[in-house]
């Protein structure tokens, strides 16, 4: 506090916090910055109180938490507190978080902005949701994620196929590193509003990537997953979906309450598994909780990444015993990309910048043209019942 605002501040006890408040003295603060720990959990309801007390006077509220839970953590934020910093408090955080202008911030006025802004409000789109899994760490979910949208952004000159890309892995996910984008304060501010989420709520909260594919990273801080259930997730996908032609959602490596969610608004999974025993073990247990749970588990394409070669006969013939024993179809298969994927997530560019005659971003860019077809075989009756 000494670093950020000098001589400037003071200390209340939370019990006289809610009457320090309602006093007029308080229209002076700036800002309050409520220390929590475990012990304090206890006591949410004085807490509850105190955020409503501060929001009341336009103060903002910024918790500095230690060992609080994440669902004491997502409650409080809920509530009405703008900002959560852990500590011990990273170096700055918390100027940072004190300098933040109060409210949303106006829409961008750029001439680069503009044109794609003025399509996506007008909420006209009814876009194509496809969730992308992942079944073990490394098979190559993300990769697929961020490659396929690009293909999608890039398929067709005269039509240009809005595409959003949406990481859903708030914890570790790696859209931003892949694409070299930054990640913004805006992501979690829409996550914890998306009850006034509108389409420019999202467009500021959205990047763009080589003027043509639009990016949701995951959020600055690394938050519980709880941070959304899954209302906040329906709101997310369907503002996206009506505002874009394609939606890929790079989904996290766990499920949580608002999978349900994702799955119900997909049109169509594709869950990346290798020809190992990892890959093998996961999707047996993913189908088996899909099952039990009634969820659409026939909405999920299995695609088998650093697939055996055409020649490798041994290898094809335990892509079928895999196959065979886990009761389920893999309709696509990519050849090992090598080590262009690696130098193209390292600079943070797609395959088909980067590498566009590799073997893996020719099947990727082959999986996006049959995305691409099939959706506008499917759109083409739409509109000739419209015109009728």
């Amino acid at each position: 506090m000494q670093a950020t605002v000098g001589d400037r501040w003071g200390d209340v006890g939370l019990a006289e916090a809610v009457t320090f408040l309602a006093q007029p003295d308080s229209d002076q603060l700036a800002f309050v910055a409520l220390a929590l720990d475990s012990a304090d959990e206890a006591d949410l309801d004085r807490l509850i109180l105190i955020i409503a007390a501060a929001k009341a006077r336009d103060i903002r509220v910024i918790l500095v938490a230690e060992g609080v839970s994440p669902t004491a953590l997502h409650q409080l934020l809920r509530e009405g507190a703008d900002e959560f910093i852990p500590y011990p408090l990273p170096e700055g955080e918390l100027q940072r978080a004190t300098s933040k202008p109060k409210g949303r911030p106006a829409a961008p006025k750029a001439a680069s902005a503009t044109s794609s802004a003025e399509v996506a409000v007008k909420g006209e789109h009814s876009g194509v949701v496809i969730p992308i899994y992942a079944m073990a760490g490394g098979v190559g979910g993300s990769t697929l994620a961020v490659n396929l949208a690009w293909e999608l952004a890039i398929i067709d000159k005269d039509l240009s196929p809005r595409v959003c890309l949406i990481d859903l892995g708030l914890q570790f996910g790696s859209v931003a590193t892949l694409l070299d984008l930054p990640r913004r304060e805006a992501v979690q501010e829409l996550l914890t509003e998306t009850e006034s989420m509108d389409a420019e709520a999202l467009l500021q909260a959205l990047q763009t990537y080589g003027d043509k594919l639009h990016v949701l990273t995951s959020p600055l801080d690394l938050v519980p997953l709880d941070l959304v259930d899954s209302k906040d997730v329906e709101r997310l996908i369907e503002t996206a979906r009506v505002n874009f032609d394609y939606v890929i959602i790079d989904m996290p490596p766990a499920l949580s309450d608002w999978s349900e969610a994702v799955l119900n608004a997909a049109h169509l999974c594709f869950a990346v598994l290798q020809l190992d025993m990892r890959s093998a073990q996961n999707t047996l247990r993913l189908k088996r909780a899909l099952t039990t749970e009634g969820l659409p588990f026939q909405k999920i394409r299995f695609v088998l990444n650093r697939a055996p070669g055409f020649t490798d006969l041994n290898g094809r013939s335990r892509v079928k015993r895999m196959s065979e024993s886990l009761g389920i179809s893999i309709e696509v298969q990519f050849p090992d990309g090598g080590r262009g994927v690696g130098e193209a997530a390292d600079q943070g560019i797609p395959l088909a910048e980067s590498a566009p005659k590799n073997a893996l971003r020719r099947e990727i860019a082959k999986l996006a043209r049959s995305i691409h077809e099939v959706n506008l075989a499917d759109a083409a009756p739409q509109k000739v019942r419209a015109r009728a």
